[in-house]
């Protein structure tokens, strides 16, 4: 049976460090000895409801873990369900119960050093480049053990969608990259080219020769197929590593680049710079004959460098960046692998891993996400197959490994330190710390421990970093990368908990390390007020039109986030009020910028796109907020009032909201299709609403919200897992397991805060 297992250090691993202890570390174990019969049978019960609804909800409950954190509790629900009928008024005793069940379940599901563990998933080109990556280096049977691989594939079972393709998401339509590395990685698994479950190997591959074959491959996927023997390096577009030797003072240069195109091309220029190809095995040829309509030695490669399937196709090449490929293709990369420029592609390839082995070591070896991590471990393997740097990849996968009642899936990172700052939050709303005290201290001391104590080791500018000092990333202290709406929400975690005592929550964090966050923050700022995520803006935005993505948008360079400038306005206001004398004019400025920042966003219909989340919905409820710690109010402020008035409009009928996925990369609202509700987005409209004032000029709207949430909340205080509701690069979508306690549980307890009074003639609604 499986086991997650928190803080682990790899068993005396020599080959993996930490900087805090391996706090909010989250690993998977199986032991084949492990759990009663009853548990495992609870286990494969889930397993089959998944499978048997897989088509109706496609996220996971991430039941798994629960199931081993409520049994290892013994927790029990003790406070009765409460449902809200027909005609009925919410009662202050019925909310009240409803906040408390939530509450106490969620408080159940907090790991021994203090943060919520959670599946953050969903993306379908995730593993399979970690599968190619083992199988060339020859390490597949010893990282991905019979257990492993039976899990990876029950995944790959669970999300083949019904024309039998693989979306770029779980939620998404069939697209040629996810469906040609998921077949491939079936067939690494051992799967024959007419296995599978359901014929998934045949359907999947019909699905592909039926589009004309791999060659439409999006350029990621032509670079995994070079790099495994797939496709011919020809048939790329150029990569050449003499990027990371441009001068500084060039528009287009490393340090000016988005952190994660930085990232993902820096590997992949080594990798093609040495045209490294893996082993060519049987299995190779055979795919060779099962991926192309031609064979294989007969393909003018030349000719699919530009090819993209057009269900992939969601960023469009402009004819000036295709012509600069051109140019590369036909000019440039002829003479660089020629004498004597061949010496410049030697250089450029010992710089290029130079900065490879950098961003290993800073991030101790997980890197900043999991296309990272296949990318940089394959180039420490390519460099020296018996090398220390290779080693201490292996010992991270672990890291990313995710295991849910739909099989073993890669994570993009892990949100340990996002999904905690949230949780403590939404307990902290409910006002139960006699009941909950214990949680909410070892939340704290989680969150104290997690912040980044120290920047990047070295002349870190010169390898192209920020300061990090004093932030939080969004996973754990280990992954090193500063976020700014992390360390926002870190902050005011931290602020929340000064004016707590002590004895009950622990010691306040001493304020030079609030005040190394506050820096953070600052420095993040744009000159048009808006907060960035992860390093400055200093790239002129018209370089997005070189994007060398076909499936992504904004990411090239760094973008101002109106989620990020909210979270940063919030966290200051507060710190403002408990340090008024620390850099006082500085936090008024950034705080009277980023007003402007966010009321200039704010979409025709009233809303405001969210970057992070699904989507408007998202974003309204982050900028109202924002607006309303600034002193905004819906009498003073037009913005708020627009705001208000969309998500009015929008509610559902059942008094919900529900927002669909086709919202973020369309860029215009969307609902949900037949008239549904997700709970986690009308819990995000709820409090939006309520951060506008909504209460006191009618309360009708929350009431009716408020009555879907505790109507839904099951019988132990959980909540039913919906439809996805995170969202990145505009294009594609995550799995947030933790979102739909976190935030009907708190807009709850705001509810409460807001809405309640005591009356004389018994607790009722104002």
């Amino acid at each position: 049976m499986w086991k997650l297992k928190v803080a682990d250090g790899g068993n005396n691993d020599p080959y993996i460090f930490s900087t805090n202890n391996f706090i909010g570390r989250q690993v998977w174990e199986f032991d084949p000895g492990n759990g009663t019969p009853e548990e495992r049978a609870e286990v494969e019960a889930a397993r089959e409801n998944f499978w048997e609804n897989r088509h109706l909800i496609k996220c996971n409950s991430d039941l798994l873990w629960r199931m081993q954190f409520l049994r290892e509790k013994n927790f029990k629900q003790t406070i009765p369900q409460v449902k809200v009928g027909d005609g009925e008024e919410i009662t202050y005793e019925i909310a009240k119960a409803a906040m408390r069940r939530g509450a106490h379940f969620f408080s159940a599901l907090q790991a021994s050093d203090g943060h919520w563990p959670a599946e953050i998933a969903g993306p379908l080109y995730f593993l399979p480049p970690l599968v190619m990556c083992l199988y060339i280096t020859g390490h597949l049977d010893t990282v991905f053990p019979e257990e492993y691989r039976r899990e990876i594939l029950r995944y790959l079972y669970c999300h083949q969608n019904e024309d039998g393709g693989w979306g770029f998401h779980i939620e998404g339509h069939s697209t040629m990259i996810s469906t040609s590395l998921n077949y491939i990685c079936m067939r690494i698994l051992g799967e024959g080219p007419d296995g599978g479950k359901d014929n998934g190997c045949a359907r999947g591959r019909k699905w592909i020769r039926d589009r004309g074959g791999v060659t439409s491959i999006p350029s990621w996927g032509k670079t995994w197929l070079s790099i495994f023997g797939l496709f011919d390096w020809s048939g790329c577009n150029p990569m050449p590593p003499e990027f990371w030797l441009f001068p500084s003072f060039l528009p287009i240069h490393p340090a000016k680049m988005l952190c994660y195109c930085r990232m993902v091309y820096m590997p992949m220029s080594y990798l093609y710079g040495r045209r490294y190809v893996g082993p060519i095995t049987p299995l190779v040829l055979e795919l060779r004959e099962e991926l192309f309509l031609q064979p294989y030695n007969e393909i003018n490669w030349k000719k699919v460098r530009h090819l993209c399937a057009k269900e992939d196709l969601y960023y469009p090449h402009p004819l000036i960046q295709d012509l600069m490929w051109d140019t590369l293709y036909i000019c440039t990369e002829p003479l660089l692998i020629r004498w004597p420029f061949n010496k410049l592609r030697q250089k450029a390839l010992e710089v290029t891993m130079k900065h490879i082995h950098y961003e290993d070591e800073n991030s101790r070896y997980i890197t900043i996400g999991c296309v990272e991590k296949s990318l940089c471990m394959l180039a420490c393997w390519v460099e020296n197959p018996n090398g220390d740097y290779f080693k201490k990849h292996l010992a991270r996968i672990p890291d990313y490994i995710w295991v849910g009642e739909d099989g073993i899936k890669m994570q993009s990172f892990g949100s340990q330190e996002w999904d905690t700052a949230f949780a403590l939050q939404a307990l902290l709303a409910c006002n139960m710390t006699n009941e909950i005290g214990p949680t909410l201290k070892k939340g704290h001391e989680y969150v104290k421990e997690s912040q980044v104590k120290d920047n990047p080791y070295g002349d870190f500018k010169s390898m192209y970093r920020h300061a990090s000092k004093g932030s939080w990333t969004f996973a754990d202290q280990d992954h090193g990368w500063q976020v700014s709406d992390c360390t926002a929400e870190g902050l005011k975690c931290c602020l929340l908990f000064s004016l707590m005592p002590p004895e009950i929550v622990g010691v306040k964090m001493e304020p030079r390390r609030l005040y190394d966050s506050v820096n953070i923050l600052l420095s993040l700022q744009s000159k048009n007020g808006g907060l960035t995520a992860w390093e400055p803006a200093t790239a002129p935005k018209w370089l997005e039109m070189f994007n060398p993505t076909e499936f992504f948008a904004n990411t090239i360079v760094e973008h101002e986030y109106v989620e990020c400038t909210a979270s940063a306005i919030q966290a200051l206001v507060l710190f403002k009020k408990l340090y008024p004398g620390h850099k006082k004019k500085e936090i008024y400025n950034c705080i009277t910028n980023a007003v402007r920042f966010i009321e200039g966003k704010q979409m025709p219909d009233g809303s405001w796109y969210g970057s992070w989340g699904i989507c408007f919905t998202y974003g309204t409820w982050f900028a109202l907020g924002g607006l309303a710690a600034a002193g905004k109010t819906y009498n003073n402020c037009l913005a708020i009032r627009r705001g208000v008035e969309f998500l009015l409009k929008s509610q559902r009928d059942d008094g919900g909201w529900g927002e669909s996925h086709a919202s973020c990369p369309n860029e215009k609202y969307i609902p949900l299709e037949g008239n549904r509700s997700n709970l986690v987005q009308t819990a995000w409209a709820l409090m939006g609403l309520l951060h506008s004032g909504q209460a006191e000029r009618d309360p009708t709207p929350l009431h009716r919200a408020v009555k879907l949430l505790i109507n839904s909340q099951m019988e132990d205080g959980d909540f039913p897992q919906q439809e996805l509701t995170g969202s990145f690069m505009k294009n594609c979508m995550l799995h947030y397991a933790t979102y739909r306690n976190t935030f009907p549980l708190w807009a709850l307890a705001e509810y409460m805060k807001n809405c309640i009074s005591l009356s004389s003639e018994g607790e009722k609604l104002k």
